[in-house]
C-alpha cells in the first residue's frame, strides 16, 4: 500500500508539473514576458518593411534593412529588462541596439526615434584620431540620440554624453549576450553578462516605448522579460510623446502603396526613387498614394539642395494644394518636419509634387474623425 501511495504521489506531481504553464513556470517572481515566441503580438513596426522584424523559432529577428525600429505598443516608465541578443556576423561589423524611453515615431531627419539607447554592437572600435582613445566599443554603450539627453557616470574623452563600460564582458558575433537594463528615476544600468558595465543618469525622457533597432546587420532577440517599478511621477516634459494612431506610408525600401501621376504637358517617367529611407524627386511625374484618404493628419520630414532656388514643397492634401515653406532660420539643405491637416469629405489621394532634389522621408498618416 504504502508503495502504491508513493507511485501515485510521483504521478500526481508528474501531472501537476506537466499542466503549470511554461510562461509561468519560466519567468522569476514580478516579471512579465515581452515576446509570446510565436508572432509581434505587443509591438509596432514603426517604419520599416514588412519582413525587416519577424519571429524565427522563438526569437524576434531582424535583417537589418532598412534602418528603423520596432516598438512596443505602450510606455514604460522604471523597470527591470531582461534580454539575449546575438549577432549573425562575425567578422564584418553588427548594429542594432535598444531604444528606451522612445518617442513613438523617429525624430526629424532620422529613422531613429529621440531616447536612450543601449547599444547592440560587434565587431567595431571607434578610436579618435588624434589622441587614439576609445570612443565607442561593442561592450555595452549608453548614450542619448535626437534630442534626448543624459549624463554618462563616467566623463567621456570627448565629452560625449556616452557612457563607456568600465569593463568588457560582451562575446563577439555568432554569441549569445546577456543584457540586464535597470532604469529608475531617469537613471540607467546596464550588466552584460552578468557584470555591471555602464550607466547614465538624469535622463529625459524618463519614461517612454521600449524599442529594438534594425541598423544594417541581421541580429536575433530572445528571452525578452520586464519586471516594472514603482513610478516615480515624471513631469510631462519628461515624458515621450504618445501614440496618436500614425500609420507608416513608405517601408523604407519600395514605393509599395505608391503610383505616378503625370501632369498635362510633362514626360511620363518614373520620377521618384528610395534611397537609404528616403524618397528623392527624380522627375516629372506626382507622387501619389493609391489609397484615398478623407480627414487626416499628415506628417512628413522634406528638404531640398542647399542651393535650390525655391525654399519649398507642394503637397496636395484633401484635393488641395499645400506649399510648405521653409522656415526663415533652417540651414540650407537641412531637414524640417510639416504636419498638415485636411478636412477633406471626399476622400482624395496625397501627391507630391516634385522639385529638383527634393527628398522627403518619415511619412506618417492618421485618419481623423469626420466633422
Amino acid at each position: 500500500m504504502k508503495t502504491r501511495c508513493s507511485v501515485w504521489c510521483l504521478v500526481n506531481l508528474w501531472v501537476g508539473l506537466w499542466c503549470v504553464p511554461l510562461s509561468s513556470a519560466a519567468e522569476p517572481e514580478g516579471f512579465k514576458s515581452m515576446f509570446n515566441g510565436r508572432d509581434l503580438t505587443g509591438w509596432v513596426n514603426v517604419n520599416c518593411a514588412p519582413g525587416t522584424f519577424f519571429v524565427k523559432e522563438g526569437e524576434i529577428v531582424t535583417n537589418g534593412n532598412p534602418t528603423g525600429f520596432l516598438r512596443t505598443d505602450r510606455h514604460y516608465e522604471n523597470f527591470v529588462l531582461e534580454f539575449e541578443w546575438k549577432h549573425i556576423n562575425t567578422k564584418e561589423v553588427g548594429n542594432s541596439g535598444l531604444f528606451v524611453w522612445g518617442d513613438p515615431i523617429p525624430a526629424v531627419g532620422t529613422a531613429y526615434t529621440r531616447g536612450i539607447e543601449v547599444q547592440v554592437l560587434v565587431n567595431l572600435e571607434y578610436k579618435d584620431q588624434k589622441t587614439g582613445a576609445v570612443t565607442a566599443t561593442s561592450h555595452g554603450d549608453l548614450f542619448s540620440i535626437w534630442g534626448a539627453s543624459c549624463e554618462p557616470e563616467r566623463p567621456h574623452p570627448l565629452g560625449w554624453k556616452r557612457c563607456l563600460p568600465l569593463a568588457y564582458h560582451a562575446h563577439g558575433g555568432g554569441e549569445w549576450n546577456h543584457y540586464k537594463v535597470v532604469a529608475n528615476n531617469g537613471v540607467i544600468k546596464l550588466t552584460v553578462n552578468g557584470k555591471e558595465v555602464s550607466g547614465v543618469s538624469k535622463c529625459s525622457p524618463r519614461k517612454g516605448y521600449l524599442a529594438l533597432e534594425s541598423e544594417g546587420a541581421e541580429c536575433h532577440f530572445r528571452n525578452l522579460k520586464i519586471k516594472e517599478l514603482p513610478s516615480t511621477n515624471p513631469k510631462p516634459e519628461e515624458t515621450a510623446e504618445v501614440d496618436k494612431g500614425h500609420k507608416s506610408l513608405f517601408d523604407g525600401l519600395t514605393l509599395e502603396g505608391w503610383e505616378f501621376w503625370t501632369p498635362p504637358g510633362a514626360d511620363a517617367d518614373e520620377g521618384w526613387k528610395p534611397a537609404s529611407g528616403r524618397i528623392v524627386s527624380a522627375g516629372q511625374n506626382f507622387l501619389s498614394t493609391k489609397q484615398k484618404f478623407g480627414p487626416c493628419e499628415l506628417v512628413f520630414d522634406w528638404k531640398l539642395p542647399a542651393d535650390a532656388a525655391k525654399r519649398e514643397c507642394t503637397v496636395f492634401l484633401g484635393g488641395k494644394s499645400r506649399v510648405v515653406e521653409l522656415a526663415a532660420d533652417a540651414k540650407p539643405g537641412a531637414w524640417q518636419r510639416a504636419t498638415l491637416k485636411s478636412e477633406a469629405g471626399v476622400p482624395a489621394s496625397i501627391q507630391f509634387v516634385p522639385a529638383p532634389g527634393l527628398e522627403i522621408m518619415n511619412l506618417f498618416v492618421r485618419e481623423l474623425p469626420a466633422e
